[in-house]
């Protein structure tokens, strides 16, 4: 094998910390969003147990100050309406079952969670499941990671066929 010196190195010694180089660092991304993914996962877990005991303590911790928090009827809150709304309790949320939980990395500090879920509740009108779609941002601030935006969208019924 033919080589060049340059400044003590060889080009093929080069080369082969570059492709070493590249190889670390693929696995490194890959291992960074692996974390990630899991932190969110189980912030998101927290923020659904929250949810159904109506815990406005937890609730502030895991919501970002600049929440945008848009419901699948179009409604959209701030933070504190949305804690001031769930903890009210005129619905409450009784467990969330999700179909799909998916999370991709936007950037440093930002994950995307989307999926399809199904909300179950209660209020005065009696017991209700909702099937959303939805968006969700999560962004790291100070080391911990909130929610920053909730965009949810609901599903149609299904179509039934008559025979």
């Amino acid at each position: 094998m033919k080589t060049l010196r340059r400044n003590g190195y060889t080009s093929a010694v080069r080369r082969i910390v570059c492709c070493f180089s590249i190889l670390f660092c693929g696995v490194f991304t890959r291992a960074v969003e692996a974390d990630a993914f899991a932190a969110v996962r189980a912030v998101d877990d927290e923020r659904v147990a929250a949810t159904v005991a109506a815990d406005k303590v937890r609730l502030d911790q895991i919501y970002s100050d600049g929440l945008r928090y848009a419901h699948a009827n179009g409604k959209i809150d701030d933070k504190a309406q949305h804690i001031a709304a769930l903890a009210d309790k005129k619905t409450s949320h009784d467990r969330f079952d999700y179909q799909v939980r998916e999370f991709r990395l936007a950037g440093p500090g930002v994950v995307l969670m989307s999926g399809r879920l199904l909300i179950h509740t209660t209020s005065a009108k009696g017991k209700s499941v909702n099937d959303v779609n939805f968006l969700a941002v999560w962004r790291e601030e100070s080391g911990r990671w909130r929610l920053l935006d909730w965009q949810a969208a609901k599903n149609p019924a299904p179509l039934t066929t008559t025979n």
